[in-house]
């Protein structure tokens, strides 16, 4: 079985974010998401997510492309992970390429070009707009 692993935010879902999670499964037999806490995620982006870190990892998990969803509580936790759920293939989205390519060295790592027109910050963006 060849088991791929992706990480996010996954605030605010959209197409986008079905379209990776889609390509990233179909890359192997087993998707695991590292969901990033609603902690992690006020550290790393100082802000607070739309959605609790439960409502997020519900949603998720109600994707048919989703095998498994585990908490991300840190950037370092990522070779953990690997090892632990003997991952083959880690998935992030191409704008951040370059930013793993030290996982190469225990599996294989490919970044996926974004859906273009779409982000959770373009939506936020949007509805701001509208509010107007």
């Amino acid at each position: 079985m060849k088991r791929i692993i992706t990480y996010g935010t996954f605030d605010l879902l959209h197409y986008g974010h079905i379209n990776l999670l889609q390509r990233a499964r179909s890359l192997g037999d087993y998707l695991v998401v590292a969901l990033s806490t609603d902690e992690f995620n006020s550290e790393k982006k100082n802000k607070t997510t739309y959605f609790s870190y439960y409502e997020r990892k519900k949603l998720l998990e109600s994707i048919r492309y989703v095998d498994l969803v585990i908490p991300e509580n840190e950037w370092a936790q990522k070779i953990k992970d690997v090892q632990e759920y003997n991952v083959d293939t880690f998935v992030m989205g191409d704008d951040w390429k370059g930013e793993f390519d030290f996982l190469e060295e225990i599996c294989d790592v490919v970044y996926l070009e974004r859906t273009p027109e779409i982000s959770t910050t373009k939506i936020k963006s949007d509805l701001l707009t509208l509010r107007k």
